[in-house]
Formats: structure tokens, sequence, C-alpha cells
């Protein structure tokens, strides 16, 4: 759905959202939208991890520990 919104959809969206927000409420909107999509990702990795097996939670500790030491 979204991949079909192109350069000049994403700044006009970009450009309503700056309207109607502001230049200083911009930034902390969106470090929350990453928190909440990472968030999300993380539940649904703990799901997909419960059904395939401990072979996937390997793979899944390593890519957090990426992600941790990246964050840091």
């Amino acid at each position: 759905m979204l991949a079909n919104i192109g350069f000049p959809g994403l700044l006009l969206i970009l450009t309503i959202g700056l309207i109607i927000f502001g230049p200083q409420k911009l930034p902390e909107i969106g470090k929350a939208a990453g928190q909440t999509v990472r968030e999300f990702r993380k539940s649904t990795n703990e799901l997909t991890k419960d059904i395939t097996g401990p072979n996937e939670v390997k793979r899944d500790v390593k890519s957090s520990t990426k992600e941790v030491e990246e964050n840091v």
C-alpha cells in the first residue's frame, strides 16, 4: 500500500505535517512513530518465534543484540 506513494506524495505528506504540527513537534512525532513500529516488530517477532522454533530464536537474539549495540 505505501509502496505506491512515490516521492511527490511523500513530499506532500511531509509538507502538510509540517504545516499542521510545526517544526518543533515534527521530530517528536517521528520518534514516537519509530518507537511504535519498533515495538510492533518486536512483538511480531516474539509471536513468530513461538511458532517457528528454537533456530529462529537464536537468529532473533542475534538481531536484537545488534539493535542494542547500534542504539548505544
